[in-house]
């Protein structure tokens, strides 16, 4: 089989042309499809089940809502893991299931069992809901509203809270692979009716009076239409509330034929909803922020794209001094790793290319052994597009060009001999003869050759087999470096066999190249080296089993990791307070916490702190702790 593909090969050399221009298409097109992202998502297949009640403690969160969810998810099918979070005014329930689940599956069966759950919760304690359809990598991008200094006696942190659920939070709707706008800091502003129990018992009105006033007078109505003159008039009834005088205007009960108002008996005012979390930056107190947060299986890269063009025009909307700053870009990490992975490759490449070249002596054969290496990549990037496989620091950090063109290098290197050999005999050699030399070297180093590659492969297909976190870690990793082995292995068994055919030619002259005086220089270094190790046979083993006893022995004290460090250039911490501290205690905190901070490393551009939760309590963290983030200035070499 394999003669016969490598025989095609070299008699239909248009065709094998053809088809290597389909892999270079294929694969530049496949580069543009295929996820970037800095490294693999490792997040299991969950589902968060979030309820918020601010009026219950931890005990009552525990009982009235967390351990109902936990019993009615208990007998979904291929539920792996239930965890949750019971704080106060909080619950987050997280619901693991198997990978093979997929995504949306899970969803659909916690949405029918959340109906049965509902009931079971009492009226006004909360009602749970399913989180956003998100990863722990879908935080792609972190902004603050910012008020530049001319015009911060104009807004206040309730105005830009406003405008971040108003305008930015709107219009972030609809973008390509954003799930959520998560919006954290700031005051949410709402209408405060601050009754005079004075006031009610002396008229002898109830707190349920009140109520039921203010529900009934704040409501539009609609009366159908009436038709006349030959058209349909139709009639709506405006009652919604505009404004703090129209709440004082409402009347809540008439007495002696005088009108009692919310105005004559309560004081009518702006507030803000109790929070249970905040965003400070730079020492400069309190800030509006919000994380965009990526739908699951999206391409972080195109998204933050689309994010940053819709902030473009979301800023242009936004009232005068008002700005938006971003703080935590993704893109930025994605790409420094995939820079750095490409310099890698690209270094490795042309180390690998200038060894060929130098040491076959023979630039046509260098050149075609070299050019083995972007197309077995192109063939990777193929097939990582068919099977959905990741671009990142795991997976394309595996590829070893020393592996990939071994089996060209070892065709190409026989032809080049062979070719030389019939050079002694005579100078010139026909089409047919060079298509027989190459096809001859070919047929006989691959039959070996191709089953060496072959084990290769075989060597990776355990690491198929992981599980869980580790599977999703290597898996990428055996995948891309296969699927470049399957493409180095047909390259030697088409591409590479018709080129020898087709390029290489006999020397001009007999004078030894560079590279053949290396090789004969290391030859009669190594020939009376190797004597001598089977002359003292037993000293070389013995040496050698000392050496392994020595390898062993510093591998047993060496440390170990579970994947290389990466160093984002940014540094996270926690600041933790006592257990109970209050937010405004903790904003304060912090607050020293950024200014002491910058005074002392100039080199840190921003500091953020993100206290407690944010509208979307994803990430339950209690008010008496921070996650402080600082974001360093890049250095310019």
């Amino acid at each position: 089989m394999i003669n016969k593909i490598i025989d095609f090969s070299i008699n239909n050399k248009f065709i094998i042309g053809l088809l290597t221009l389909t892999i270079i298409g294929a694969g530049i097109w496949s580069m543009t499809k295929v996820p970037i992202d800095a490294v693999p998502d490792i997040t299991n297949n969950q589902v968060q089940v979030i309820t918020q009640s601010p009026n219950l403690g931890t005990e009552d969160i525990e009982q009235i809502i967390t351990y109902p969810v936990e019993v009615a998810m208990s007998n979904l099918p291929n539920v792996e893991e239930i965890r949750s979070i019971s704080r106060f005014g909080l619950s987050v329930v997280t619901i693991v299931f198997d990978d093979e689940m997929g995504t949306y599956l899970p969803r659909q069966l916690v949405a029918e069992k959340l109906n049965e759950v509902k009931e079971q919760i009492p009226e006004g304690f909360g009602e749970p809901s399913m989180g956003p359809i998100s990863t722990g990598l879908g935080e792609i991008y972190q902004y603050t509203l910012k008020v530049k200094p001319e015009f911060r006696d104009k807004y206040s942190t309730s105005d830009l809270r406003t405008m971040q659920d108003w305008i930015v939070q709107r219009q972030m709707a609809m973008v390509d692979g954003v799930v959520e706008v998560n919006a954290i800091g700031g005051k949410i502003k709402q209408y405060e009716v601050a009754v005079d129990p004075n006031d009610l018992k002396a008229i002898g009105i109830t707190i349920s009076d009140v109520f039921e006033a203010l529900g009934a007078n704040n409501q539009n109505t609609g009366g159908a239409y009436i038709e006349k003159n030959h058209q349909a008039n139709f009639i709506r009834g405006e009652g919604l509330v505009r404004s703090l005088e129209d709440i004082k205007k409402i009347t809540v009960k008439t007495v002696n034929n005088i009108p009692v108002t919310i105005g004559d008996i309560a004081t009518v005012q702006y507030g803000s909803a109790i929070r249970y979390g905040a965003l400070t930056q730079d020492g400069e107190g309190e800030v509006v922020g919000g994380l965009v947060m990526m739908l699951k299986g999206a391409n972080s890269n195109d998204v933050i794209d689309n994010v940053k063009e819709r902030m473009e025009q979301i800023q242009s909307s936004l009232p005068e001094g008002v700005i938006i700053e971003p703080l935590l870009d993704r893109s930025k990490l994605i790409s420094e790793t995939t820079s750095t992975v490409a310099n890698n490759l690209i270094e490795g490449a042309l180390i690998v290319i200038f060894v060929l070249i130098f040491l076959l002596g023979n630039w046509r054969g260098g050149l075609i052994v070299a050019s083995t290496i972007p197309l077995s990549l192109l063939f990777a990037f193929i097939l990582m597009n068919v099977f959905d496989v990741w671009a990142n620091l795991m997976s394309l950090g595996a590829i070893d060009f020393g592996i990939i063109v071994d089996g060209a290098v070892i065709i190409v290197e026989t032809t080049v001999f062979l070719i030389a050999s019939q050079v002694l005999k005579k100078k010139k050699l026909s089409s047919k003869e060079r298509d027989d030399i190459a096809s001859s070297a070919s047929k006989k180093m691959m039959n070996a050759a191709f089953f060496g590659q072959l084990i290769i492969l075989i060597v990776f297909l355990p690491i198929l087999a992981l599980q869980g976190i580790v599977g999703k870690m290597f898996k990428p990793m055996a995948l891309t470096f296969i699927f470049a082995m399957i493409g180095a292995m047909v390259l030697c068994l088409t591409y590479v066999p018709m080129m020898s055919a087709l390029i290489l030619r006999v020397p001009k002259s007999d004078k030894k190249s560079y590279g053949d005086k290396f090789v004969h220089w290391v030859e009669n270094k190594y020939q009376p080296l190797l004597e001598r190790a089977l002359q003292k046979g037993k000293l070389i083993i013995g040496i050698a089993i000392g050496l392994f006893a020595l390898v062993v022995f510093m591998f047993s004290r060496m440390g170990g990791e579970f994947i290389p460090q990466l160093d984002e250039g940014d540094i996270a911490f926690h600041a933790i307070l006592k257990p109970g501290s209050s937010l405004t205690e903790t904003i304060e905190t912090t607050t020293k916490i950024e200014r002491i901070v910058k005074t002392k490393f100039p080199e840190v551009e921003k500091l953020v702190s993100r206290i407690g939760v944010a509208e979307i309590p994803s990430d339950p963290m209690p008010m008496d702790i921070a996650l402080v983030c600082g974001i360093f200035k890049r250095l310019s070499y």
